[in-house]
């Protein structure tokens, strides 16, 4: 797949959307996909119609979470048509449906990435969908660039874990969105905390609110702080994410 589409061709797809977010960290394995999905389903929820594109083409999540490791997707004179979540309808679109095996490698370097990422945001039928989420790979190269410049975001979800290797990195993906003149539109914590189903007691298991403390200094808003929960992980696992009933964002406008 090569990039055949202008970036007028992809305004022009991207015209109709009513808003562009992406959920970016720059420190991998702090839960982006998982908080891509419930935000996701959040907005489901509120009535909107919602498009998920997964742009982690080497490491695709977004799929498994919503249980759609074998789906299809379609092409019709609209252009590409993403495969439905089950319960909510969300729309998702991942390289993972381009691929000839669930686990074949994509071994890719970043110019390809960048140009199939304009092909996928030119050639797909956005049409009619109030929210599009992006979610991103870790750093702060090509795919978080290639969408900062291209399809014009109307903001950034950033997320990060309470350790100080992740705050720092997060910072560098803070920053990066500010040079890009992308606004944030605040932080979730994931893997906040650890509350035991028994006592209640609340652990911290790896460091304390440190989220809020990136969030003061930057002049943002903790939008969620999602704590360690079995049965999110277990209902991601099955590919269940979307009977997840607590929402952690019931409380914010994106």
């Amino acid at each position: 797949m090569h990039q055949t589409v202008s970036d007028r061709e992809i305004q022009e797809r991207l015209a109709g959307i009513g808003r562009k977010i992406a959920v970016m960290s720059g420190k991998g394995g702090v839960g982006k996909s998982t908080v891509t999905a419930l935000l996701a389903i959040h907005l489901a929820r509120e009535g909107k119609r919602v498009a998920v594109l997964d742009a982690d083409f080497l490491g695709p999540s977004i799929p498994k979470l919503f249980g759609l490791d074998d789906a299809s997707i379609g092409f019709t004179e609209k252009g590409i048509e993403p495969a439905t979540t089950r319960k909510y309808g969300i729309k998702i679109l991942s390289i993972q449906f381009l691929l000839p095996e669930k686990d074949t490698p994509v071994i890719w370097r970043g110019p390809m990435i960048a140009g199939v990422i304009k092909d996928l945001l030119g050639k797909t039928n956005w049409e009619g969908m109030d929210y599009l989420l992006f979610d991103l790979p870790p750093g702060t190269g090509d795919a978080p660039l290639t969408l900062m410049q291209t399809a014009k975001l109307d903001g950034v979800v950033m997320v990060a874990s309470p350790t100080e290797l992740t705050s720092i990195i997060v910072e560098k993906a803070l920053n990066m969105a500010n040079m890009m003149n992308t606004k944030v539109v605040g932080l979730v914590e994931n893997m906040s905390f650890f509350k035991c189903p028994h006592c209640g007691e609340i652990s911290h298991i790896f460091g304390k609110h440190r989220a809020r403390k990136l969030a003061e200094k930057y002049g943002l808003e903790v939008l969620a702080e999602i704590p360690i929960d079995p049965e999110l992980a277990e209902l991601s696992d099955l590919g269940e994410i979307e009977s997840y009933e607590t929402d952690y964002f019931r409380e914010i406008t994106l």
